[in-house]
């Protein structure tokens, strides 16, 4: 049988590899640079978890590879440790302990003494999780109940504010998923993040999107008041479709100032169905907290003049591929697929059952609010209307 050859990669050659997947490459726009299959990319970042191991330097102090070659050619000649001290104007122990730990006067040499330094060398400091394993367990346990590391760092932070131990960062979560050479978090835990990866890709990995259809006498987003940008006062929403198999949707509705969520169930992506089913969701709010709803410029709102004509509520629309102007409804779809990953269908879900995913969702820290939930800011909106 024919064995695969095994493929090296030099230092410089690595470097490249870790820059190149920085900036957002694939694994597989990398592995064609080198000639490669993306399974030896991947074999080369995984067991970091994806995330760039830092580069390793001598101390100032240490004795460098040069300084071996000179120990060794002195105990080649028979020379004394304090003559050999002297000549590199270095102490006698430490050409002593150099010696003695690298097989001694008879099998010392300079190459393998250097290499086996750097191996002694590999003594990370234990990261703040593994120090307080009491801790550990808390960010494991919201982790099971889909926090984000991010909400997770801004949540220990807030409810321990004297105890500087308890304070990490959302990066030290995911080193902790992630690197598990660390041994603080178990691997389990890493298909309780959104994005379910099997190592962290860049921030810079590009997204693709497609545009949508054409949607007549629709009112552009620039003629929208300068107080919905602004969100200086609530009651506008952003407002979108996500799609599973066998034709289901969800249709999904984010108040703007205090990014609280609403879910409605709807049968299919018919104009005339989705109107009807915002049409209801929008009798169950205080006509003050749904003045406006931005939509993108999907052919399901089509019917948007009949929905206004219903409910008084003003629809804006995005310009084509601009799905940043609805940046808190995007946001929000990312954090659905937690509960309603793509390649499911949706319909089996009733309006109970997702009535309870945008509950939790509510009652979740957000870092744009400062680590408040949605449902306490969106409560305060419904005491100051009553």
């Amino acid at each position: 049988m024919k064995h695969r050859t095994r493929i090296y990669f030099s230092a410089e050659q690595r470097a490249d590899i870790w820059d190149r997947w920085q900036r957002g490459e694939s694994m597989s726009s990398i592995g064609r640079l080198f000639e490669r299959e993306s399974s030896s990319i991947y074999s080369l970042l995984q067991p970091s978890g994806g995330i760039r191991p830092p580069t390793r330097t001598r101390s100032r102090v240490a004795l460098s590879l040069s300084e071996r070659e000179e120990i060794s050619r002195g105990v080649a000649g028979q020379q004394s440790m304090r003559f050999i001290a002297r000549r590199l104007e270095r102490p006698p122990s430490t050409i002593s302990r150099e010696i003695h730990r690298n097989g001694g006067y008879d099998r010392y040499r300079a190459a393998a003494a250097d290499q086996a330094t750097w191996d002694r060398a590999h003594r990370p400091k234990q990261c703040k999780l593994a120090q307080h394993r009491s801790f550990a367990k808390g960010v494991a346990a919201k982790l099971q109940l889909q926090w984000s590391p991010q909400q997770i760092a801004g949540w220990l932070k807030r409810t321990y504010p004297s105890q500087e131990q308890a304070h990490v960062s959302h990066e030290t979560i995911y080193r902790s998923l992630y690197i598990q050479a660390r041994g603080v978090l178990k691997k389990e835990l890493q298909a309780c993040l959104r994005t379910k990866r099997a190592i962290r890709r860049s921030k810079h990995a590009s997204l693709k999107h497609q545009g949508l259809g054409k949607i007549t006498n629709a009112i552009s987003i620039k003629d929208r008041p300068a107080s919905v940008e602004d969100r200086a006062v609530p009651g506008h929403w952003e407002g979108d479709l996500i799609a599973g198999t066998n034709n289901s949707y969800i249709a999904t509705l984010v108040e703007r100032q205090s990014r609280y969520v609403m879910l409605a169930k709807i049968q299919n992506k018919n104009a005339e169905t989705v109107a009807a089913a915002l049409i209801k969701h929008a009798q169950q709010l205080p006509t003050e907290l749904y003045q406006s709803l931005t939509w993108d410029r999907g052919t399901e709102m089509a019917n948007h003049r009949q929905f206004t004509l219903a409910t008084d509520i003003a629809v804006y629309f995005c310009d084509p591929k601009s799905p940043w102007q609805r940046g808190s409804n995007e946001n929000t779809n990312r954090l659905l697929r937690q509960y309603f990953p793509k390649g499911i269908d949706l319909s089996r879900y009733t309006q109970a059952q997702l009535n309870n995913v945008a509950r939790q969702l509510n009652e979740r820290p957000r870092k744009t609010l400062e680590y408040a939930t949605p449902a306490e800011k969106f409560q305060a909106c419904v005491a100051a209307t009553s």
